[in-house]
């Protein structure tokens, strides 16, 4: 009778290691998808993407490709979110932001490669995540976090850094490039340079003061800290080199498919006759949806400070290091990148930094500042078709 006992016990261990294995299996099946998927579309060369004369292909090749990308970058912010529980606030922030903004730079420098029609994709993308995150995502948190918590309190001090360094660039790289004169339209010439070590040194100071110096300033409250601990215990947590690993693979699988999706967003745009700027809104909204689903259920969850640092995060690191990426781009494959807002869309985002520098002069928020910044998102939403 002991030996079936102990062969019962013996096998109970291996039964559950292999289940275990199974979930990890299931939970990580997004990267086998992004790296079949990249495989299948580098096998084939550029017919599953090229194929602009039929459209039902286009619009398939188009949606396949959009929704793993999505998929694989929500699996990116997955594992960055479990880095940043294992490391602490800031640096959590951090991770999850650079992480993003990796994808972004990845996509928007693959769409640039792609045929030479389009020099303004870069600004377009960036407006497009300043108008998303600044004014539809933060005035979507606000509006549902003031629905349920009626006030909510954030780090007044982390917050205007933020805003000032964003405020800075923002004028800087999209709205000084429409009145230099050295070059005829909204570029810059030997300006280029200067505004590329601007911004990366910008950048640097700032992460400097957000790690460093003031790390302090970027944190929550310790009650908001013990919340978040109790609200993560739903993410399965495992060692920080499994989470590095596979964030790095989930990396690499989405830029594997960023330059194949360039392609019928591109051609996309020119068949169906769309306005250019919608391509830049597109990849905007690709980028930011895992961390605005992040940002929103942070705010439900009345931690408005992580919702900050997330959203306000995503714009600094959007405009310090995609500016020099697509520069550098332009300068070394001698391709046009025009920078310069023009039209509606520069008031509109000089009103966009007013109206967020409003809302966070005080240090709590409520439904008035969300409805607010939805009415600016629709605005953006409304130009883009009829400028």
């Amino acid at each position: 009778m002991l030996a079936p006992v102990s062969e019962r016990n013996e096998s109970k261990p291996a039964a559950e290691s292999a289940a275990g294995f199974l979930a990890s299996m299931r939970a990580e099946l997004a990267l086998g998808i992004g790296l079949g998927t990249a495989a299948i579309f580098y096998a084939t060369g550029n017919r599953l993407v090229e194929n602009s004369t039929h459209p039902i292909g286009l619009i398939v090749a188009f949606l396949w490709l959009f929704m793993v990308i999505l998929w694989a970058a929500l699996s990116v912010v997955r594992h960055a979110d479990c880095l940043a529980i294992k490391c602490g606030e800031p640096y959590g922030t951090l991770i999850l932001t650079l992480a993003a903004i990796g994808i972004e730079v990845t996509m928007i420098s693959a769409a640039m490669l792609h045929g030479a029609n389009n020099p303004t994709l870069a600004r377009d993308a960036m407006f497009a995540v300043i108008m998303i995150a600044l004014n539809g995502l933060v005035g979507l948190s606000l509006l549902l976090g003031g629905l349920r918590h009626r006030e909510q309190h954030y780090n007044l001090q982390g917050t205007n850094s933020y805003l000032n360094v964003i405020m800075a660039l923002a004028v800087l790289g999209l709205v000084l490039p429409n009145f230099t004169t050295s070059t005829s339209g909204p570029t810059f010439s030997t300006h280029q340079i200067f505004l590329m070590i601007t911004s990366l040194g910008l950048y640097a100071i700032f992460l400097l003061i957000q790690t460093i110096r003031h790390s302090q300033y970027f944190m929550e409250s310790q009650d908001v800290v013990l919340g978040m601990a109790s609200a993560h215990h739903q993410l399965k947590i495992r060692s920080t080199p499994y989470h590095a690993l596979l964030l790095v693979l989930y990396l690499v699988a989405v830029v594997l498919l960023a330059e194949k999706f360039a392609i019928p967003l591109d051609n996309s745009i020119e068949r169906f006759g769309m306005p250019q700027a919608f391509g830049g809104a597109i990849i905007a909204a690709l980028v930011l949806a895992p961390e605005g689903l992040g940002a929103i259920h942070a705010t439900l969850s009345n931690h408005l400070q992580r919702s900050v640092n997330i959203l306000l995060g995503s714009v600094l690191a959007t405009i310090g290091l995609t500016i020099p990426a697509v520069l550098t781009i332009g300068l070394i494959t001698k391709r046009s990148v025009i920078l310069g807002v023009q039209g509606g869309n520069l008031p509109l985002l000089l009103l966009t930094l007013a109206v967020s520098l409003v809302t966070f002069a005080s240090g709590k928020t409520n439904v008035l500042q969300g409805c607010i910044h939805l009415l600016l998102f629709a605005v953006f939403l409304l130009l883009i078709f009829f400028p």
